[in-house]
């Protein structure tokens, strides 16, 4: 997995809104990469809909958030229409992404949940690994948002 205080591996991909997302192009801002296990699934559910309804506080605090799980681009977009998610979530059904962070389950082939939170210069300054207590990941997220600001924030 992915370190603190390594570059953060560099993707592209499009959006349920059919927009390109390239990780590189992000630079100069904080994005906050999340990984999840499944869309539809109960934790992946409540996960994303704390990330949902806390998204524009998390841009406030100068960071972009992107979700990514092994799903398909079609039941990732299904997902965000049902859940009124309007933050990128990429479908990774290849497992590239997935494979360069190095966050996929062995056996299950599947995204352990897994949050990064990627500098603006493109190094991960922190890493948020919960795969049971789903909230977490939000509470940490927006801890380590507010304790460490950017001077854009």
């Amino acid at each position: 997995m992915i370190a603190v205080g390594e570059l953060a591996p560099d993707f592209a991909a499009t959006d349920c809104h059919g927009q390109p997302v390239r990780l590189s192009e992000l630079r100069g801002r904080r994005v906050v990469l999340f990984f999840f296990p499944r869309a539809f699934t109960v934790g992946c559910t409540i996960e994303n809909r704390a990330f949902r309804d806390n998204h524009e506080r998390i841009r406030s605090l100068g960071a972009e958030l992107v979700g990514v799980s092994v799903d398909t681009l079609t039941t990732q977009c299904d997902f965000a229409e049902q859940e009124g998610i309007h933050f990128a979530l990429l479908g990774d059904d290849e497992r590239r992404i997935s494979r360069a962070w190095g966050v996929l389950w062995p056996v299950l082939n599947i995204d352990r949940r897994v949050t990064f939170i990627i500098g603006a210069d493109g190094v991960v300054e922190h890493v948020i690994h919960h795969e049971v207590r789903v909230y977490r990941h939000l509470d940490d997220v927006l801890k380590y948002l507010q304790n460490h600001p950017t001077a854009s924030a």
